[in-house]
């Protein structure tokens, strides 16, 4: 068994935790509420007036029905009390509408709200977190969380309120107007029933949380899965996909047999409860006719209630379990804006002035993790208007030097400066703003090629975009297509090929008309044809512009101002494209091997 040192403290039970995150969620939630508070204070007005006409109406209805004695019966029944029973059965309708139209807005607009911080939220977060997340689980979890805020809104205006307001009346009127008899059977039966549906449906959460999770892992593998279509068809594994599915599936299957068991033990618990206070003040209620101390009248004002009590108790188990599983729900939801922004702002942090930049990565070290460092030491400049190519192997660390300069993560060491001003001391936005990249794997948008060519700088109009793709020599190949610019590309562009994608990349970029260019690995999607054709765009539109130029294949990056060769995260050596060759160390090597190889695709060519 652990012992605690003097300083610890056990861990608190699980019952105590849940009611910790309950609340931690509720306050989550309260300032999205509370902008609207006097919408919400009106709207409880309205409630409060639909359950005063409510509770109303069997006490008219007891009016009615002395009325309709034997010794009255001849008499007719006065009008007004007919009167007022129509209009407060209009009245409990007509509050309860007004009340439901004036909330409407609070709960749509704080979903929105919430959905959409969340969204900005999962933007600015780091790309490690986005390395690390699972799509279709955190889809999901978000999903059912927007879900959770509209339903412990309404059922908490709509249901639970009214039905303790209605529950007070009645028990008041109970108090006053009968024997104490009535009020404390009444009570007792309220007191039992919520006590057990409050025990029995904290017992029973733990199993939604389990189908939330389970829901969410069947989900994120079925999403994978289907993302990975042709890799699951290169390998014929279609069979072993849907095992691993259906293992996801049974243990939600197991959870959720288990929820649905437990309801009934709820359910049948909570019938009980009631039919035995309902017999019990039936009882004192027909002893007291039979006493001729009570009226049939008061006979059926106590039945009325009863039914009016009835209703709401027996619903009030299921509202309270709905709102714990919200509640369950959007805890998820509330967990990704608690997660920490690894990458933040300082405070006041001024906007880069990027004119005629010139970048420097000084003495910089970084890792991802810290038992493997991928860059050691590494110190190079690029003037302004010039182009620095960066060669190596795969592995070498070369495009963490493109994630560090567009600082989705922070050096370990070392800095990163722009005109001499340390990257981390400027606005992330304007920084990005003076960046613009060709990477080596090129994702689209499920949207037009218009749309992701016009993403470079979304105000652009048509004629840009298109003077664009002609710069990228995908224009001629876009006309060709039925759509033209109206041609949607698919998840992830997979309708188009690596080459097509990488040129759409290309002409996002030019059309962005950025400071910084960073090519990286920017043609090697292409074949040799169209790789000579783009380099040469590529050197054109790099002129003038301070380039960072990423690429395995020396070929693309001959005419470079300056070259340098990385070896396992460090510099081993740097000139240029002559100098290289004539030291005859790794580049030289290198060049070498891939003359060798293109040479032996020309001849298998022939």
């Amino acid at each position: 068994m652990r012992r605690y040192a003097a300083s610890d403290s056990p861990p608190p039970p699980a019952a105590s935790r849940n009611r910790g995150n309950d609340w931690r969620v509720l306050k989550s939630l309260f300032p999205y509420v509370w902008e609207f508070r006097w919408r919400v204070a009106l709207a409880l007005v309205f409630m409060v007036a639909a359950k005063l006409a409510n509770v109303s109406v069997p006490i008219v209805l007891k009016e009615i029905v002395d009325s309709l004695t034997v010794k009255n019966a001849v008499l007719i029944v006065p009008m007004a009390l007919l009167v007022a029973y129509g209009l407060l059965r209009l009245s409990t309708t007509l509050f309860t509408e007004l009340r439901e139209l004036t909330f409407a807005k609070v709960t749509h607009r704080a979903v929105r709200r919430i959905a959409l911080a969340v969204f900005r939220h999962l933007h600015s977060l780091s790309l490690r977190f986005h390395l690390e997340r699972q799509t279709g689980g955190m889809s999901r979890d978000i999903e059912r969380g927007a879900r959770g805020i509209t339903t412990l809104l309404g059922y908490t205006l709509y249901s639970i309120l009214p039905t303790l307001v209605e529950i007070s009346l009645v028990i008041g009127i109970l108090l006053t107007k009968y024997e104490p008899s009535f009020a404390l059977i009444a009570l007792g039966t309220l007191t039992i029933y919520i006590g057990y549906s409050v025990t029995v449906t904290e017992w029973r959460t733990k199993f939604r949380r389990q189908m939330n999770e389970e829901d969410s892992r069947a989900n994120t593998r079925a999403i994978d899965s289907l993302l990975n279509y042709e890799t699951v068809k290169y390998f014929g594994n279609e069979d072993h996909e849907a095992r691993r599915y259906d293992e996801n599936l049974q243990r939600y299957e197991r959870a959720a047999v288990k929820s649905q068991t437990s309801l009934s033990a709820l359910n049948t618990g909570q019938a009980v409860i009631i039919a035995i206070g309902v017999v019990l003040i039936m009882w004192r209620a027909t002893a007291g006719v039979v006493a001729g101390t009570l009226t049939i009248g008061d006979l059926v004002l106590v039945n009325a209630f009863l039914i009016q009590l009835y209703i709401p108790l027996n619903f009030l188990g299921v509202l309270y379990r709905e709102i714990k599983q919200a509640i369950a729900d959007m805890e998820r939801m509330f967990g990704v804006l608690e997660q920490h922004r690894e990458i933040e702002d300082q405070a006041g942090a001024p906007v880069l002035a990027a004119v005629n930049p010139t970048v420097r990565f000084e003495n910089v070290g970084f890792a991802y993790e810290p038992r493997r460092q991928i860059l050691h030491d590494v110190s190079f400049e690029i003037p302004s208007g010039a182009t620095v190519a960066v060669v190596g192997h795969s592995g070498s660390g070369k495009s963490t030097l493109a994630r560090l300069l567009f600082r989705f993560y922070d050096v370990g060491a070392g800095r990163i400066t722009v005109n001499g001003v340390d990257i981390r001391d400027v606005t992330q936005a304007s920084l990005r703003a003076a960046i613009g990249i060709v990477p080596q794997d090129t994702v689209l948008f499920n949207d037009t090629i218009l749309y992701n060519i016009q993403y470079g700088r979304p105000q652009a109009s048509a004629e840009e975009v298109i003077e664009a793709a002609r710069a990228a020599h995908i224009h001629g190949f876009i006309q060709s297509l039925p759509d033209g610019y109206d041609t949607v590309v698919g998840e992830r562009g997979l309708k188009l090929s690596g080459g097509e994608k990488q040129r759409v990349a290309i002409a996002r970029a030019l059309l962005k008309d950025p400071q910084i260019l960073v090519f990286d690995e920017a043609t090697s999607a292409l074949d040799s044809k169209s790789e000579k054709a783009i380099q040469a765009e590529l050197d054109r539109i790099a002129q003038g512009r301070t380039a960072l130029v990423i690429a395995h294949r020396l070929s693309t990056v001959m005419d470079a101002d300056e070259i340098i060769v990385m070896e396992s995260g460090r510099i081993v050596e740097r000139g240029s494209h002559r100098s290289l060759l004539e030291r005859g160390g790794h580049y030289a090597q290198m060049w070498q091997l891939q003359q060798l190889e293109a040479a032996e695709r020309e001849a298998m060519a022939a």
